[in-house]
């Protein structure tokens, strides 16, 4: 009998929208055909996106890397004999050796691309609740104090300390108590969260679990976007073997605890991307804003303390408690701690996912990993942080990636996304089309926020006219400190950042 080889094609949105799904299909029925036998495994994504759909072969000990494969090159392949790492175009050589993705300090990323995202045993085998083990092993507190250790900050935007809002949960009074998982990833150049849902799904589950044991809660919601009709198929199926297998429900394998996941779908409302709005939504309301305080961890969802946090932050928390807060506190820089994943977008060559620990500079990830533009031209200015996020231009490409870093010049890491834009680039379309962002996506309650954005495209649009422009420009400048000082949210408080930062490096964009 002839002996399986094992093909990889990734179930991951960006290959199954490049055709991962046909090349699966094809991979099977050529080898059919050639009376071969193929175990194909539709693994996740390594985060090489511009390598995607990216085919691997199991050849001894290795894992044998071809892309980006389309459907015509399948025959190709298999006439090159790539089930035995034949000689092809599109051999990239072992995965593991690829530059783009030796060099990065794979933490919370770890498993993704390398297992079967809803295979229980493969997710085990490869470190999958050696952190839930440990938790429930050494009780809540060290939980919390290893999540402290860490130096963990929130990788949704605000870079909040993880442990310090759990222990404020874990301390607040009340019978019930809630985890919330942000997965409404709304910002552009940003799809962190959708490659560690797709790809290890049960790292976040088992977050998740972690983290309402150390606070004393006993359900959790997962707030995911109605774009990622394929992250909401995978994720729903992990939860479904997660409760077969007993890693979630009623007493988790035994221990005594219990925790169960909801998964919630929103309705394509930006500013649910804020905690409060979100879980507003949650609860069935419009997804408007509330005041703060009471924080959500004293008062959040259905009035009982919650904890918010984002799928990356989540996803980073069982290997935390798995080889201790110390080995995570050696990443990165400052109080920039541990490691995130920048993701690049935009005009960019070799756009994908890269985890790094902070303290890299911006030009080393654009250049070293994004291989520069797409287009070949000169790089003019970088977006990092998503649409409400300062632009920074060419001569800062040197500013290194760590939260305090970036607050001095103005500008946010928030979720890691990074947008590149070459020398054609219009600056002053790009700061009217923050405004008419903020115009459309805001939730109404406030007025610097609601009026202050309309107002902004009609002050931008009177300064492209020629029309009074220098008391335009001092009326845009104040009402971006308007809404900068007034704003109940970040919809509003950040809208003028990009607007403000175009005006500052790229004036001339504005005297057309």
């Amino acid at each position: 009998m002839t002996e399986s080889i094992t093909v990889f094609v990734p179930n991951e949105t960006a290959a199954v929208s490049l055709g991962a799904n046909e090349i699966a299909e094809k991979i099977g029925a050529v080898a059919s055909n050639k009376k071969g036998q193929v175990n194909i495994v539709r693994n996740g994504s390594w985060g090489m996106s511009w390598l995607e759909p990216l085919v691997e072969v199991a050849v001894g000990d290795e894992r044998i890397a071809y892309g980006p494969v389309a459907v015509d090159d399948v025959d190709g392949l298999f006439t090159a004999g790539f089930l035995q790492g034949g000689e092809h175009a599109l051999k990239l050589g072992p995965t593991a050796d690829i530059p783009y993705l030796k060099k990065q300090d794979r933490w919370t990323f770890r498993r993704c691309g390398l297992i079967d995202p809803l295979s229980v045993t493969d997710f085990e085998a490869n470190g999958g609740f050696s952190g839930l083990k440990k938790a429930l092993a050494s009780g809540p507190e060290h939980v919390l104090e290893q999540v402290k250790m860490s130096g963990l900050r929130g990788r949704g935007g605000a870079g909040f300390p993880t442990g310090i809002k759990w222990q404020t949960v874990a301390s607040a009074q009340g019978e019930q108590k809630y985890v919330t998982c942000n997965a409404d990833e709304g910002d552009s150049g940003t799809f962190s969260d959708r490659i560690l849902m797709e790809s290890d799904p049960l790292t976040v589950i088992e977050g998740m679990i972690i983290a309402g044991f150390a606070v004393g809660a006993s359900k959790g919601y997962v707030y995911l976007r109605s774009e990622y009709p394929l992250t909401k198929q995978i994720f729903s199926k992990a939860l479904t073997l997660a409760r077969e297998q007993g890693w979630l429900g009623n007493d988790i394998q035994g221990g005594g605890f219990s925790f169960d996941i909801d998964l919630h779908i929103g309705a394509g409302s930006y500013v649910c991307g804020e905690e409060t709005a979100m879980l507003e939504s949650l609860e069935g309301k419009a997804g408007v804003i509330r005041y703060k305080p009471p924080l959500p961890a004293i008062e959040g969802l259905f009035g009982k303390p919650t904890v918010v946090n984002n799928v990356v932050t989540l996803g980073s928390v069982p290997d935390i408690v798995a080889f201790g807060g110390a080995a995570y506190d050696e990443y990165g820089v400052g109080r920039s701690k541990g490691t995130l994943a920048f993701q690049l977008a935009g005009n960019i060559k070799r756009g994908g996912l890269v985890e790094k620990a902070f303290g890299l500079t911006l030009r080393e990830l654009i250049e070293d990993w994004g291989g520069g533009t797409a287009s070949g031209r000169d790089l003019r200015a970088v977006q990092i942080g998503g649409p409400l996020g300062a632009y920074f231009s060419a001569e800062q490409l040197d500013t290194p990636m760590d939260y305090e870093a970036f607050a001095a010049v103005g500008g946010m890491i928030g979720h890691g996304g990074i947008v590149v834009f070459d020398d054609t680039v219009d600056m002053a379309a790009q700061a009217r089309f923050a405004m008419e962002f903020c115009a459309i996506e805001s939730c109404g309650k406030c007025t610097p926020c609601r009026i202050g954005a309309v107002r902004g495209v009609e002050v931008i649009d009177r300064i492209l006219a020629n029309e009074q422009r220098d008391e335009n420009f001092t009326l845009l400048n104040d009402l971006c400190d308007t809404m900068i000082d007034g704003s109940l949210c970040a919809m509003g408080g950040m809208t003028p950042f990009p607007v403000q930062s175009a005006l500052k490096y790229f004036p001339e964009d504005f005297k057309k």
